[in-house]
């Protein structure tokens, strides 16, 4: 059946970020929608920040467009631009090889979700704006390097 049952997907919280840089994201949840329907072609998750939490750090992907729609509360859009705040029903896109590191903080009282949908590639480097970190996937596999290639 199409419909997802979002009650029987797990629930993922924190990051992946290797120490330091995984510090802040305990109020941070999301649900891998895409995974749980079959989708081979794009990801979709829905990610609940809950209020000082942020989806991720600043950041921007070499192969892989995102996009994204908040369906509650009111984030803020971080990136090279400035600051922009969100509502429901707003959309923001962050096109593949585009520099502009990005990234979205909840700094209401209120719980804040958006819908993020990417694109899957066998292999992806992604660049962190304001800290010396780039990561680079292949095989399902996150390896968390400085931009030079040395260990974090």
């Amino acid at each position: 059946m199409p419909k997802i049952d979002l009650t029987t997907l797990p629930e993922r919280t924190g990051s992946g970020y290797p120490a330091p840089h995984n510090a802040g994201f305990d109020g941070r949840s999301q649900w891998r929608l895409g995974n749980a329907a079959g989708l081979t072609q794009f990801g979709v998750n829905r990610v609940v920040l809950q209020p000082g939490a942020m989806s991720s750090l600043r950041h921007w992907h070499e192969k892989q467009d995102e996009f994204l729609v908040v369906t509650e509360g009111t984030p803020t859009l971080i990136d090279d631009h400035g600051e922009t705040p969100l509502a429901p029903g707003d959309c923001c896109a962050f096109p593949a090889g585009d520099a502009n590191g990005h990234h979205l903080v909840n700094r209401s009282d209120a719980p804040a979700a958006f819908i993020v949908v990417g694109t899957r590639t066998d292999t992806e480097t992604g660049w962190y704006s304001d800290i010396d970190m780039k990561v680079e996937a292949r095989d399902g596999e996150m390896t968390f390097t400085r931009r030079d290639g040395s260990a974090v």
